[in-house]
Order: C-alpha cells, then structure tokens, then sequence
C-alpha cells in the first residue's frame, strides 16, 4: 500500500497554540500515522461531510482524504467542546 502525504491547512498551525507542549506532542504522532493507514480504527466518518475524525483523549483531529492524490489534508484539531463549531 503506498503511503499518503499529509498537509495542513493553515489554520491548523493556529490551532497548535492552544493545545498543551505534551498533548500535541501525542497528536502528532497521530497524525504521522495517517501516512500508513488514512483510515484507522476508531476513525469515523463526519454525516454530511467528506471528512473523518480522529480521536486523540480529550482532542479531535479532523481531515479528508484525497484517495487519488494520496494525500491526507488536516483541517481541523481542537479539544472536543470546541472542535466541531
């Protein structure tokens, strides 16, 4: 299986000031792993939207996948409460 490029929106990058030194540190080992498997267990996908999410303890971690570019785009990651709006 051929491995996926991951990119970030970059609002993303805004999104990492808020979340704590250790706890990113924890998300972005996630989100390297999305190279290798897009759609991991515990991955679901968003009703209404061409995009999944990722649980990371008390974080979420939204992105698409363009299957034909192999690439995973992040969107989105935030604590659960905000996430979603």
């Amino acid at each position: 299986m051929a491995e996926y490029n991951i990119f970030f929106k970059k609002s993303v990058w805004k999104d990492f000031e808020t979340i704590p030194k250790n706890d990113l540190k924890k998300i972005m080992e996630v989100v390297e792993s999305l190279g290798k498997d897009p759609r991991p267990s515990g991955c679901r996908k968003l009703s209404g939207q061409e995009r999944y999410r990722l649980r990371q303890e008390r974080y979420r971690i939204i992105y698409s996948i363009q299957d034909v570019e192999l690439t995973v785009w992040i969107v989105k990651i935030g604590h659960r409460k905000d996430v979603y709006r």
